[in-house]
């Protein structure tokens, strides 16, 4: 796999605030191009609470907390403690506050929405914050995804410019209380959450193969919030997946005239340049992003997977232990990292990272996968093949 030819998009959990839009982005449009979308787009339902969420909010044992422990770690509790209702995280898909609800799952963002929609009901404030946490990334076939995160704050419902009582305030967040002490957020705009999870949906619609539905969602994104890069840069890799290279160029030209720095919509357009025939333009563009980003995402696990190809064990384990150390909560480096042993005949070593590929996975999918693994090479010890 080239890295040059994958495609980057960021699958947003929250994004930092840009500046304001330079240029009208309806002339990135292109609806005629794709079919209409096969389900309904939009958010208008984002916080809609289903008439399961208005009975549990009716339960005694709900109200039993909100009135032992005030509403704000009262709902938290109910939603998140164990033994309650206990709503679990789970990486894979972005879905609205019913929805998060009925399927007892969701990631960060929908996990946000759903806690914030339970908030408005009750009569609390949620207001969203974007958490500046370390670059993650995570791939997907030839998509590499770019992982961010937002939390909310919770406390009563205020008038403009009515200050909020400290004690009264709630931060709720999905990482761990440990992790998060570390990291500054900001505020969020309601527009701007919104417009994130259009941009998760036409990500996720797009790594199933639903290109259609993925426009869609897109286009909701940039049109909910044209001031942020995200939105276009995620269209533009629709575009290119599409085949129209010109209207692909435009959507990351677009993002960079928000964020004239922003690295993933630089890495995009090399790969469209050159199939516009434009060269010289391309690797112009490519010099630069070696130069400020010598060592990109995924860049060792690149090489760690073509020396598996080859045969080369030893090098790949180096490559792979170098990706570890510099991502250890991506759960395919440890997989990787933990089969290169494996090969080496390091059983041992083999199944601790593949107990950690197992501990770090953030999908319930991930984790039985990697659990059945470790069960086969626990019965397979003493095999230098690899057996996965």
């Amino acid at each position: 796999m080239k890295y040059l030819a994958t495609l980057f998009i960021s699958l947003v959990l929250a994004g930092c605030a840009s500046a304001p839009p330079a240029s009208d982005p309806s002339r990135l449009f292109s609806d005629a191009a794709f079919a209409p979308p096969s389900e309904r787009v939009g958010v208008d339902d984002l916080f809609t609470l289903s008439p399961a969420m208005r009975a549990y909010i009716d339960t005694p044992a709900f109200r039993a907390e909100l009135r032992v422990k005030g509403p704000e770690r009262g709902l938290f509790d109910a939603l998140y403690r164990k033994g309650e209702l206990q709503i679990e995280y789970n990486a894979a898909t972005t879905r609205n506050a019913a929805q998060t609800y009925a399927a007892g799952s969701g990631n960060c963002l929908s996990l946000v929405i759903m806690t914030a929609a339970f908030a408005k009901e009750l009569g609390l404030s949620p207001h969203f914050q974007n958490v500046i946490v370390d670059e993650t990334w995570s791939r997907e076939g030839a998509l590499y995804l770019s992982n961010t995160h937002a939390n909310l704050r919770l406390g009563p419902r205020l008038d403009w410019g009515e200050a909020g009582d400290p004690a009264r305030q709630l931060t709720i967040d999905f990482l761990p209380p440990k992790d998060l002490a570390s990291y500054r957020a900001y505020p969020l705009m309601e527009h701007e959450l919104k417009a994130m999870y259009m941009n998760n949906r036409a990500v996720e619609a797009m790594l199933a193969g639903r290109l259609d539905d993925a426009y869609w969602w897109a286009r909701g994104a940039v049109t909910g919030d044209p001031a942020s890069a995200v939105g276009y840069n995620t269209l533009g890799v629709i575009y290119q997946r599409h085949g129209d290279m010109p209207m692909a160029e435009r959507a990351f030209r677009l993002a960079l005239e928000r964020e004239p720095e922003n690295l993933v919509a630089m890495r995009n357009l090399v790969p469209v340049l050159t199939k516009l025939d434009r060269d010289g333009e391309s690797q112009a563009l490519a010099r630069r992003l070696a130069a400020i980003q010598p060592e990109p995402a995924f860049h060792f696990f690149t090489l760690g997977r073509a020396a598996m190809e080859r045969g080369d064990f030893g090098a790949a384990k180096a490559l792979f232990a170098r990706e570890v150390k510099r991502a250890p909560y991506y759960d395919e480096f440890h997989f990787w990292l933990g089969l290169a042993h494996f090969s080496l005949g390091e059983t041992e070593q083999a199944r601790e990272q593949l107990a950690l590929a197992l501990k770090t996975s953030n999908t319930s999918d991930g984790r039985g996968r990697y659990a059945a693994k470790l069960d086969r090479m626990r019965a397979q010890d003493g095999q230098r093949a690899p057996a996965f």
